[in-house]
């Protein structure tokens, strides 16, 4: 399993390459902003057409990456479907998806921006989850603490080997964890962007997804 360990508030935890949080000693797995039905949702509102596979390719992903930890409970926080229409139009396929990883371990569905209504599909519905000392929610919040959030999508760019290189990643600081996204149809705000550096200390750090995680100093 390709992972990166690192400390959070006294814990271990490992950033998962594919841009999951893993906490092993709760056996907790948590992945933010699936953004499940992205596509759909695009169709609808008159955008570009996307292939219409991107539900079920991420719940795939997650699939695996519940596979090998073997994970009890699983933390979507937030903005797990791009909005509530999308939700309702999701595909027989992927809800029995949904339903077959739910079995058996705890769900829990943190409220996010664009899912901020009940989400009818098993597993708990909350505006934020403790497991202390860790408080998962999906906006961070001025003067959180432990926190772990997600919703600004964050990636890095940076230059090696004479390239540019642009990867999603994990930004971490002594007081909170923000998660990139982990939909396959999500952008991603850089880490250089004001609202990002606003919230993260001089001292925050980025973990790159990808095959290799790899932790360097936030790029700015």
């Amino acid at each position: 399993m390709n992972d990166l360990p690192f400390s959070f508030s006294g814990q271990d935890l490992r950033a998962l390459g594919t841009g999951a949080l893993w906490w092993p000693n709760r056996n907790l797995l948590c992945v933010s902003d699936l953004h499940l039905g992205k596509s759909e949702r695009m169709a609808r509102r008159g955008g570009p057409s996307l292939p219409p596979y991107d539900s079920q390719d991420t719940l795939t992903r997650l699939a695996a990456d519940i596979d090998r930890t073997g994970a009890q409970t699983v933390i979507c926080l937030g903005d797990s479907f791009d909005d509530l229409d999308a939700l309702a139009a999701l595909g027989t396929a992927e809800k029995l998806s949904l339903t077959t990883l739910q079995a058996g371990r705890q769900w829990i569905w943190i409220e996010g921006n664009h899912d901020p209504g009940p989400i009818g599909l098993g597993g708990s519905h909350l505006a934020e989850y403790t497991a202390a000392p860790l408080v998962f929610r999906h906006i961070a919040q001025p003067g959180g603490q432990s926190e772990v959030s997600g919703h600004y999508h964050p990636k890095t760019r940076l230059k090696a080997r004479g390239r540019t290189i642009t990867r999603p990643a994990f930004l971490l600081d002594h007081d909170r964890l923000i998660l990139p996204a982990y939909g396959t149809y999500t952008g991603g705000l850089l880490s250089s962007e004001n609202v990002l550096i606003d919230l993260m200390s001089d001292q925050a750090m980025a973990i790159l997804t990808g095959s290799y995680p790899q932790i360097i100093p936030m790029p700015r």
